[in-house]
């Protein structure tokens, strides 16, 4: 029996998306054989906007890079500045940087969790991972006065210290993403729509990872042995023991 192949857009504005992206794909049946997509809906001139700007000033636009962790951006960001100028900062601005980024991770990873359940058909658990990011941004609005794009690593250093009894803060809040981690693990693995969407779909291999350039949590998934925190140290990260989370399955 022949076949013909339909052609589908995705998008550019469709609610998985999170953002403007058309991908032109072609099914057979339920199975994607091809996706082409066309990007550029949100360029938003980066780079020409920094030619008008000093090195400080421009820390507010990396913070609209990625809004789900802007402060990772800060960060990186003021890495590049500072070693371009030659200059070193204190101890005390390392940490309080790798602090500002772990509790960034932490709110993106679960938030992408939850979206993909959102999409997924799995609404609840979204709903416990957007609860944990909240009590995060509780403590970014703590530090930094706002919330979301906070402009709080400046080159050289921070908008300023922490407060008197972050630390506490800070650990009540981590207190509750194992559990909530666990909650949201409980909810979706006994969710046989979530199980049916995710199980055996969109398998990447690590010679597949390598082969696209993919990093991150999604190279490590795919049994990648790559953490930058620990391959390529900054902000002294090699002074923190702590074990890379490595998945096989991809």
């Amino acid at each position: 029996m022949k076949t013909e192949r339909m052609v589908l857009n995705f998008g550019p504005q469709h609610p998985a998306t999170h953002g403007t992206l058309r991908i032109a794909m072609e099914l057979e049946g339920e199975t994607v054989m091809k996706g082409t997509p066309e990007i550029g809906y949100l360029h938003s001139g980066f780079e020409k906007l920094g030619e008008y700007l000093d090195y400080n000033q421009y820390i507010t636009i990396t913070d609209r890079m990625n809004y789900l962790s802007p402060l990772c951006n800060n960060v990186a960001y003021a890495l590049s500045a500072e070693k371009l100028i030659g200059l070193d900062v204190s101890k005390r601005t390392q940490y309080i940087r790798v602090l500002m980024c772990e509790l960034s991770r932490i709110a993106d990873h679960i938030l992408n969790v939850g979206m993909l359940a959102v999409d997924l058909g799995a609404m609840t658990a979204f709903l416990y991972g957007f609860r944990l990011r909240e009590d995060i941004y509780d403590l970014f609005e703590l530090a930094t006065g706002t919330r979301l794009t906070t402009s709080y690593t400046l080159v050289g250093g921070l908008m300023r210290d922490i407060p008197d009894g972050y630390d506490k803060a800070v650990l009540k809040v981590l207190d509750e993403v194992g559990e909530v981690a666990k909650d949201i693990e409980a909810l979706l693995n006994k969710n046989r729509i979530w199980q049916n969407r995710t199980k055996n779909i969109g398998i990447i291999s690590k010679d597949d990872a390598i082969s696209y350039g993919i990093s991150g949590p999604m190279a490590r998934a795919a049994g990648l042995d790559w953490d930058i925190r620990v391959k390529e140290p900054y902000s002294s990260y090699e002074e923190f023991d702590f074990d890379v989370a490595i998945a096989l399955n991809g």
